[in-house]
Formats: structure tokens, sequence, C-alpha cells
């Protein structure tokens, strides 16, 4: 069982790398937080698989008991949330023993986004930097055209992209399927990319190996381009764009994709439809962001918003 526990947490760890973005000492602190809990877990002779609610409500008390800060306690629960909401999403567990859990001090941070002309450098990148330009492209405008999460994007199946489609097949979590539209400039990523991706296909076929099933195929385990490296060549492009690479991951385009929509007056039903999200209210967050971002436009251009001592 600890082997398989073990296996969860690094997992869950490079999952946080490669598609948040997560920092060294962010990972550091997940590990901690969830040995923690694994070790009390074992002294309660129960395990991850087993952990009920009631499980994660005690060691809560126990970690209030040792005293620990409130930020530290939120922290653990956080991290708890966390890989049980990823379990869930891999198929290891049917709940998330966590979600209804509400914990001591937790902020609800608004998600990162990108401005319109922060994607535009970015895509501007994708088109003109690097060697894999075509493919670079085409991750790009289907990232931001569709809001895709990264491991939708980076498996996707060469045959949903057949045809010149108008909409994207998307297998989501827990293997739900969503139709999302393209856009003119992804459809045309797409048209450019498939000849260069099949030629590449045939090559690989006359040598022996099997033909790929992946729109964007690689050398690794899982036959398609990994997370990881997805992470990566989005930070390079950021870097060549001018973009600061703290503010871009495979997520940010993601939430790009909804606050830019929300503003530009779509509906948060089609919004959270084509995101897969199960809840409207995880989609809601979208419209504090927007209204954070409006808030500050006014703040900075509006001539009565001036501060006081600007006044003659």
């Amino acid at each position: 069982m600890s082997h398989n526990i073990n296996h969860w947490i690094s997992t869950f760890l490079e999952a946080q790398a490669a598609e948040l973005g997560a920092a060294n000492n962010t990972l550091l602190a997940y590990g901690r937080d969830l040995k923690d809990f694994q070790d009390w877990l074992i002294q309660q002779s129960r395990d991850f698989l087993e952990a009920t609610q009631g499980d994660v409500e005690s060691y809560l008390i126990y970690c209030d008991a040792q005293g620990l800060a409130k930020s530290t306690r939120a922290r653990r629960l956080s991290s708890i949330k966390q890989i049980y909401r990823f379990a869930f999403e891999e198929g290891w567990r049917e709940d998330n023993p966590a979600i209804q859990i509400t914990g001591p001090g937790l902020d609800k941070r608004l998600p990162k986004t990108l401005t319109v002309e922060e994607v535009d450098h970015l895509l501007d990148a994708a088109r003109t930097v690097g060697r894999d330009r075509l493919r670079n492209t085409c991750l790009m405008e289907l990232l931001y055209a569709t809001g895709m999460r990264v491991t939708e994007l980076v498996s996707l199946p060469v045959s949903a992209a057949r045809g010149d489609p108008r909409v994207l097949l998307i297998l989501g979590k827990g293997g739900k399927e969503r139709i999302v539209p393209l856009s003119p400039p992804a459809r045309e990523a797409l048209v450019a990319w498939l000849p260069v991706r099949d030629a590449a296909d045939d090559l690989a076929k006359s040598k022996g190996k099997p033909a790929s099933k992946f729109l964007f195929p690689s050398r690794s385990a899982a036959g398609f381009l990994t997370r990881h490296r997805f992470y990566l060549l989005i930070k390079e492009l950021a870097v060549a764009g001018g973009v600061m690479p703290s503010k871009v991951t495979p997520h940010t385009l993601r939430h790009a994709f909804a606050t830019h929509l929300l503003a530009g007056g779509a509906d948060l039903r089609s919004i959270q439809a084509m995101l897969g999200h199960a809840d409207v209210a995880t989609t809601e967050i979208y419209t504090h962001v927007l209204d954070e971002r409006l808030t500050e436009l006014v703040l900075e251009h509006h001539p009565l918003a001036k501060n006081d001592k600007d006044k003659p």
C-alpha cells in the first residue's frame, strides 16, 4: 500500500509542476504536507484509499492540537483536497473526501490571467520562433480557442481534427465529452499542421514504427507530447514574446480564454459548458476576475478617480 501511496504523491507532484508551473518550494511543501497526512493515517491504521471525510477532519483537529498556525493548517487541507481531486480525475478514487471541508483562514485567490495583447504576443512567438512553428502554433491556437485543460490538449486524438472541423469533441474529466467551437485561426493552424504531422507519421511507419493516433505525437511513453514539455514550451514562447514568464502557464491560457469570452459578452452557462465545469459556481470566479480588471481600468483612466493629491 505504501508503494501505491508514494506513487500517488509523486505523480500528483509531477502533474502540479507540469500543468500549473508550481515552484519547487511549493512542490516541497505539498510533499511534506502529504507525507505528514500519510504518516497520521498509518498511525490510525487507515490509508489514502479508504480515508473518509471524518478522517480528514480528525487529522485537521490533530493539527490544531499540535499548535500549528492557521496558515499551515489551511495549506495542509489544500494539499489534501488537491491530491484527492487529482486522484478522482485519474480514476484512483470515485470521490473526494475533502471536498466539503472548509479550512481556517483560507483565501480565495483569483486565477491569474493574461491580457489580449499578451496572448497575441505568445501566438506571434509560436508562429515565428523555433523549429516546430506549425506544431507550436497549432497547440497555442487550440488552447486559446477552446480553453482546454493541458492534458486534454496534448492527448487529443488526430481523428478529432480531420476534415477541417468547425468544432472539437473533447474528452474531459470523468470521461465526460463536450463540444467546443473552433475559431478560424485555430482551424487554419490545424490545416497547416496536419500534413506535417502526417508526413512525420508516414516516415515513422516506413521505419517499422506503429502509426500514432494522437494529433501531437512524441516519443514519450504515453505516445503524445507530455504536459511537462508543453509547460517548458510555453515558458520559451513567453520569453520570446516579451511576456513575463511567471505569468504564463497552460492554465493561464485557459483562464484567459474564459475571461476574454466573458469580457466580450459571452454568458456564464456557455463558458461553463466549454470549460467542462460541472458546477457553474466554479465558472463564476471569472466574473470576479473581470470585475477586478474593470475596477483597475476605471481607477487608472477615469478623470474622477484621480488621487486627491493631484487636485490643485
